[in-house]
């Protein structure tokens, strides 16, 4: 699907490290190419030609981002990446909100950037961390949330789609269940944006983090989004240029009006372009498109492995096209190795899923991870490969 779109295909790659990034179709580096070569300028500071073009495609957006999951787009807040997302709401929102004793829950499934923030805090003011059982499949299922809540939880925190089991989680029903009771919402959707529909009003999210370069976008650039009240109730955590109306010599100040106010200083300029030309192309291809691409691939790739006795799979019944997996005695990062000799790019470790480690009772994992322009004849030569891993040593070694 859309292959003739992305230049680095040509190499014969098998790219299947999607969950860490993706691959940049050339709409999307032109459109970074043309910022730099025909108005390279900075944003909301100048009057000529080159920075009202500027102004325009990089305000714009913000609307694209609202029409992507469903927000209006003064609530979209431009970052880094979903990392620092995360990194505002625990230290910016949370911290001035919650206090010592009030309880968040959380799994150990989740990614470093939804947990560590959050085991600061805890340093800090003296929040309680909990976590959610997962199911014996690795999943997390509303039912086992319901039972960890009690009336000192304030937050349920948690990725869309995990990033090492790729379970999709119900954030509708959670969603619903956390607007009942009062709850905060908060999502990682680094790993569900770029693949699926997401509606962030539908499912009653208060804050939703991802990132632009594994949804076709550049490095560099994420989006926080939430509901404007919150964000009237959130501190920044930078300051300097372009977040203030005014200050004086008697320390007086004033911060212009959210969105604004959380992005100081010259922002990541062509990243963003980049980003809303990256949103533009998914859009045209369709979410729900892409989503059942992957899952079919999915569905394709487990059919042809059975009977590979020596392959371990760890989350077959995934609604995702995450497929995580080991070689029976054949350490992690040995196997991805192995498949970097046939040209196919894979992730292999603990996939900064380092709690993870104590449910599986396995510490590292190969990650194959499938976007749409993966192909069937891609999973046939994966397959192929793998049949073959009882050579391995002869090409690692």
């Amino acid at each position: 699907m859309n292959r003739e779109d992305f230049p680095m295909l040509s190499s014969g790659v098998v790219f299947f490290d999607n969950g860490a990034t993706t691959l940049k179709p050339k709409c999307v580096i032109d459109k970074m190419d043309d910022y730099y070569l025909n108005h390279t300028s900075n944003i909301h500071r100048g009057e000529y030609e080159a920075s009202v073009i500027t102004n325009k495609l990089y305000d714009n957006v913000r609307n694209l981002v609202s029409k992507l999951v469903n927000c209006d787009s003064s609530s979209v807040v431009y970052t880094s990446g979903a990392t620092m997302s995360l990194n505002m709401v625990v230290f910016g929102y949370m911290k001035r909100h919650l206090k010592k004793g009030d309880e968040v829950l959380l799994n150990k499934a989740e990614h470093a950037s939804n947990v560590l923030p959050w085991i600061k805090l805890s340093e800090e003011i003296g929040i309680v961390i909990k976590y959610v059982p997962l199911n014996k499949d690795y999943s997390l299922s509303l039912d086992n949330i319901i039972k960890c809540v009690t009336p000192k939880t304030k937050v349920i925190s948690l990725a869309h789609v995990s990033n090492v089991v790729g379970d999709v989680r119900d954030v509708y029903s959670i969603g619903k269940f956390c607007h009942e009771k009062g709850i905060l919402f908060n999502v990682d959707g680094a790993q569900s944006v770029p693949h699926m529909e997401v509606d962030f009003k539908k499912c009653n999210i208060d804050f939703l983090s991802f990132s632009g370069h594994k949804m076709c976008g550049p490095t560099g650039v994420g989006i926080l989004v939430s509901k404007k009240e919150l964000l009237e109730e959130m501190d920044p955590l930078c300051y300097g240029g372009g977040m203030n109306s005014f200050f004086e010599d008697d320390s007086s100040y004033e911060l212009k009006s959210v969105p604004t106010r959380f992005e100081a200083g010259t922002p990541a300029i062509a990243e963003v372009i980049g980003l809303g030309e990256a949103i533009s192309y998914l859009l045209s291809i369709g979410m729900n498109n892409i989503h059942k691409h992957e899952v079919e691939l999915k569905k394709y790739l487990l059919d042809k492995i059975e009977g590979i006795s020596n392959l371990i799979v760890y989350n077959k019944s995934c609604d995702s096209g995450i497929f995580t997996f080991n070689i029976d005695g054949v350490f992690a990062q040995d196997v991805a190795v192995y498949l970097n000799h046939y040209n196919i790019a894979v992730r292999a470790g603990n996939h900064c899923a380092k709690l993870l480690k104590n449910e599986m009772n396995i510490k590292n994992t190969v990650r194959a991870s499938f976007y749409f322009y993966n192909t069937y004849e891609e999973i046939d030569k994966f397959v192929e490969v793998l049949k073959n891993s009882k050579d391995i040593f002869k090409v690692v070694l």
